[in-house]
């Protein structure tokens, strides 16, 4: 699958919004991709996580040990990801702030991990993710994600493989084009700004 293919998936969603969003960075922008949309289709995520699971097998050779994502976000892709690829799949939840493995899930010491998550803008998340698994004693491989926002640029600190990416427009809240500052502003997201 080829960017457009899965920006076509979006739109057949009704996942791919334009309008003037907060995303969860706290940045603005006039596109919004609301997987929620996606994954709330058993047959839509599938396909998507399939082709994600190719493009990952073509890129390691190996396949880790298991599968962690990052609660919410995270928990369904990484499922279908364990699904497609034969792994277990294992999440992390904040606690305190932090993520954490709970629920009797564990790490074995040096145990390879392929990080999972649904769409990276910034990599935060997935920076907070690799830390947990590595403090929970896992070696991560690799993170991937469905849909890259930031074309390739974020930096996770391991090599990220996407199913698709593209950079989308986004602005600093106190510059935003003229265009955009006419429009009301709705976070679709589901993580708090700081």
């Amino acid at each position: 699958m080829k960017t457009d293919d899965v920006l076509d998936v979006f739109r057949e969603a009704g996942a791919l919004l334009e309008g003037h969003f907060i995303l969860s960075s706290g940045r603005r922008s006039p596109v919004f991709l609301q997987k929620a949309l996606i994954f709330k289709n058993p047959v839509l995520t599938a396909k998507l996580c399939a082709a994600l699971a190719d493009t990952v097998r073509d890129h390691l050779g190996a396949l880790p040990d298991v599968i962690v994502a990052p609660a919410m976000g995270g928990v369904i892709p990484g499922y279908e990801m364990a699904r497609q690829l034969g792994l277990e799949s294992m999440f992390m939840e904040r606690e305190g702030g932090d993520f954490v493995l709970r629920r009797g899930f564990a790490l074995e010491p040096g145990q390879t991990v392929l990080m999972v998550e649904d769409i990276v803008t910034t990599g935060l998340s997935s920076r907070e993710t690799i830390a947990a698994i590595t403090a929970a004693g896992g070696r991560v491989v690799a993170g991937c994600c469905i849909f890259d926002r930031s074309g390739g640029e974020a930096d996770i600190g391991v090599p990220l493989i996407s199913l698709a990416a593209k950079r989308f427009p986004d602005y600093d809240p106190n510059d935003l084009p003229d265009d955009l500052a006419r429009l009301e502003a709705v976070k679709p997201g589901s993580r708090g700004l700081a």
